[in-house]
C-alpha cells in the first residue's frame, strides 16, 4: 500500500476541483491511500473578497510572514508522496501556505519526501514556484514535479476578468468581461497527470525522485511574464516594506497607505506597462536564446 498526502487551500474552491481530478485516479486505485489535509487559517479569509481587504495581505504574502493556523495532523507523518496545490497571492504562495510552509508540522511531513506542486493561477507564477522551492529546500523535501493551470480568457483579459471574479464571487461578473478561471474542460484533464503518478507508483516501490510528468504537458511557459515577473518583485518587496510601517493587517493608517498604493499601481499599469511591452518586443531578437534558458529553468522538473 503506497501513501499520498493532499495538501491544499482553496479560497474560490477552483483549486479544490483541479486537485480531486488530480488525485481521482488515486483515489480509485485500491493499493493506493489518500490522505487530503486542508489549510485553515484561524481567521478566514472572505469570498468574494472586499477590494481594500484583499490588499491589505499584500505585504504579509509578498513578505511570507506566518499567520496562526488551524493544524490538523493528518493520520500518519510519512509518506510515498506530498501532492502540494496552492494559489498565488501577490507573486508569492498564498498566506496560508507559506505559512504552513513554515510550521512544525510541514517540517515533519516534508522531511526526505517527493513532493509535487499544483498550482491554479492567473497567469503568473513564476516568483510563487521560486519562493515555494526555497521553503521545500528548508524543509529537506524534494520537488519532483509541477503542475500548472492558469485562466482560460489569456493574460490580457485576465486582468480584469480574475480580480472582478475575486471581488463580486461571480466568474462572469458582466456581459462584456470574459469569464474568469481554468476552464472546466483542463480541470477534467487533469486526472492524466494522477493516472501518472499512480503507474509510478505502483510499478516501482523505490523511493520517487524523478519526474513523472514529462511529456503530459504539466506547465506552459509565458515568456512574455518572465522580465514583468521580475520587475513585479522589486516593487513588491519595496512597497510591502512601505505599506507594513504604515499599521498592522486591516488598521485603518495601512489602509490609508494602500490608497496610495493602488493609485501608484493603476498609474504604472497606464504609463510604465504598455513601453515596458514595447520595448521588450524591439530587443526580442537579441535575448531570444536567453529568453529559450529562461523558459527551459522554469519548466522543470515536469518540463512544457
Amino acid at each position: 500500500m503506497r501513501n499520498v498526502l493532499v495538501i491544499h487551500y482553496s479560497q474560490t474552491g477552483q483549486l479544490t476541483r483541479i486537485s480531486e481530478s488530480v488525485i481521482k485516479p488515486l483515489q480509485d486505485d485500491p493499493q493506493i491511500n489518500v490522505d487530503l489535509l486542508e489549510l485553515k487559517p484561524e481567521q478566514a479569509f472572505p469570498f468574494p473578497w472586499p477590494f481594500l481587504s484583499f490588499f491589505h495581505v499584500f505585504p504579509e504574502s509578498v513578505k511570507m510572514q506566518p499567520i496562526p493556523m488551524q493544524h490538523t495532523c493528518p493520520p500518519r507523518l510519512d509518506y510515498d508522496l506530498i501532492i502540494l496545490c496552492y494559489q498565488v497571492w501577490f507573486l508569492s504562495p498564498s498566506l496560508p501556505t507559506s505559512s504552513f510552509l513554515q510550521s512544525e508540522l510541514a517540517a515533519s511531513l516534508f522531511k526526505n519526501t517527493p513532493v509535487v506542486t499544483v498550482i491554479g493561477c492567473r497567469g503568473m507564477w513564476l516568483s510563487a514556484q521560486e519562493k515555494v522551492k526555497c521553503l521545500l529546500e528548508n524543509l529537506q523535501a524534494t520537488l519532483v514535479d509541477n503542475v500548472v493551470l492558469t485562466d482560460q480568457c489569456g493574460a490580457g483579459f485576465s486582468f480584469l476578468a480574475t480580480p472582478l471574479w475575486m471581488f463580486t464571487g461571480r466568474k462572469k461578473s458582466y456581459s462584456w468581461v470574459p469569464k474568469a478561471g481554468v476552464s472546466d474542460q483542463e480541470i477534467a484533464q487533469c486526472d492524466r497527470f494522477g493516472e501518472a503518478i499512480a503507474t509510478r507508483l505502483n510499478k516501482d516501490p523505490s523511493k520517487i525522485e524523478q519526474p513523472m510528468l514529462k511529456g503530459l504537458a504539466a506547465v506552459t511557459i509565458n515568456e512574455k511574464f518572465i522580465a514583468s515577473e521580475r520587475v513585479g518583485q522589486h516593487s513588491f518587496r519595496i512597497w510591502s516594506k512601505i505599506i507594513s510601517a504604515f499599521g498592522p493587517m486591516y488598521s485603518l493608517r495601512r489602509s490609508c497607505g494602500l490608497m496610495l498604493y493602488v493609485i501608484f499601481l493603476v498609474t504604472l499599469i497606464l504609463t510604465v506597462v504598455p513601453i515596458s511591452a514595447l520595448i521588450k518586443r524591439l530587443i526580442a531578437p537579441l535575448t531570444k536564446k536567453r529568453i529559450a534558458t529562461q523558459k527551459a529553468y522554469f519548466s522543470e522538473p515536469s518540463g512544457e
